[in-house]
């Protein structure tokens, strides 16, 4: 899973969101080094509404501009939680072999 996806399934972890507030939020847990634009996220969110990881929630208007709120499925839900494990194991398998290279003291 790439970070952008995984970022904006962990944005909609948090509740239902609209694009903006998921690109807000991405920035969030990114700690400000990514940045969505809303054409990569409104392509990335047809892409994992296609794949049954994210649906629409509701729609309102807004300063007579529509928003469009998505949520997690129980799928999307389900690959972030795959995914949150790997990453973890990779993390764990890499923390060790830094740990092996550190110079032991007598």
């Amino acid at each position: 899973m790439r970070e952008p996806t995984f970022l904006i399934l962990t944005a909609l972890a948090g509740g239902p969101r609209h694009g903006y507030g998921i690109i807000q939020e991405v920035a969030v847990l990114s700690g400000q080094r990514g940045t969505l634009l809303p054409g990569t996220l409104y392509t990335a969110l047809d892409r994992l509404t296609a794949q049954g990881l994210v649906e629409p929630d509701r729609e309102e208007v807004v300063d007579g501009r529509l928003r469009r709120y998505y949520r997690l499925t129980p799928g999307g839900l389900d690959a972030l939680r795959t995914e949150t494990a790997r990453m973890r194991q990779l993390a764990t398998a890499a923390e060790a072999r830094l740990h092996a290279l550190r110079p032991h003291t007598a």
